[in-house]
């Protein structure tokens, strides 16, 4: 996710932003932060611009982003894919 020349120009949107508590997947959030902090924003920005641009159709990443995410999943073991997205269930807790 880059800034595109349209948002870095655009007027800034005020928004009401609220705390919430969402349970992820313990590696894919690992790969979340450290995109996130790879492309200097913070987590919950990371995720508004994913969602909003899921909400319109788009694709979020560049070629280059992609790859960093393909890196990041590599050491943090991720091997979960959109088709897990569904079928995902608890790990017992013994």
């Amino acid at each position: 996710m880059t800034p595109s020349t349209e948002s870095s120009t655009a007027p800034r949107l005020e928004v009401q932003r609220v705390q919430t508590g969402v349970r992820i997947e313990k590696r894919l959030l690992k790969v979340l932060k450290g995109l996130a902090e790879h492309l200097e924003m913070t987590l919950g920005d990371l995720l508004e611009g994913i969602v909003l641009h899921a909400f319109d159709g788009k694709t979020p990443f560049s070629d280059e982003t992609l790859a960093r995410i393909a890196k990041l999943k590599e050491v943090y073991d991720l091997d979960l894919n959109a088709s897990a997205s569904h079928r995902m269930t608890e790990a017992s807790e013994s």
